[in-house]
Formats: C-alpha cells, structure tokens, sequence
C-alpha cells in the first residue's frame, strides 16, 4: 500500500477583479507525517514564480468544512453549499482560494483509508526520531 496521497483539486483564486480564475493545485497526505496536509500551488500561480506548499493540520481541513476554522497563517471555513474557503496568510499578504468541498471530502476520506483518524500516532517513531535529535545535539 501507497503511503502518501495526492489529489489533484481546482482552487478559485479570490481577487479584486471580478473573474475567478482557477488555479491547479495539489493536496498530499502522507503517513509519515499523519497529522499534516500539504497543499501545494504550482509557480505560475504565485507571485514569486516558484512553487509554494502550505502544510497544515487534517484535522483542520476537516473541522473547517463545519465551521470557520484555524488563528494563524492557514484559515478554513465552508462556503456555501458546495465549496470551502482556505485562506493563507504570509507576510507578503493574504491568499484566499475556494476548493469544492466534496474534493476535499474525497481527499480525507483517502487519507483516512491510509491513517484513519485517531490512529496517527501509530505511525510516528518516536524512539527513532528522539534519537536522530540526540544524535545531532552531541
């Protein structure tokens, strides 16, 4: 079995303008890392011209198609029927997409096929990473 999922997803980028153009994106999952998601936004579709990931929790992705989630750089809440609202904050300024919410359901229920929730730390090895740290410190 597969350990990491990638789903491709169409975000609406929210501008001044009133055209929303899509912009491609991925979310990834992988169980090495089972309490995150990163969703990564191709260069073309950022200012810098150069790829950009966001990682954030799962379990905020999927609080926030109840409600208005997250108090930092990465902001969830659904939208309508049919669409949740990822917003992105950097020092650079804020980005807001719109993704289909039956995408991002998809997406979770994959990943919980892979790490069903509640069993993620399962999948950490803590005595292999604390060592790895000591290692470095000495």
């Amino acid at each position: 079995m597969s350990t990491v999922i990638e789903q491709p997803v169409e975000a609406r980028l929210v501008a001044a303008a009133p055209r929303m153009p899509s912009i491609p994106a991925t979310l990834r999952y992988d169980r090495r890392d089972p309490f995150a998601v990163v969703m990564t936004f191709p260069a073309p579709a950022t200012l810098e011209g150069v790829e950009v990931c966001w990682t954030f929790s799962r379990e905020l992705l999927s609080a926030g198609l109840q409600g208005s989630e997250g108090h930092g750089d990465v902001r969830v809440r659904p939208y309508g029927y049919d669409r949740t609202v990822l917003e992105f904050h950097a020092p650079e300024g804020t980005a807001i997409v719109h993704v289909r919410s039956g995408e991002i359901r998809r997406f979770l229920a994959a990943a919980d096929e892979l790490v069903p929730v509640g069993l993620e730390h399962l999948q950490l090895d803590l005595d292999h990473d604390l060592a790895e740290l000591m290692r470095d410190a000495c």
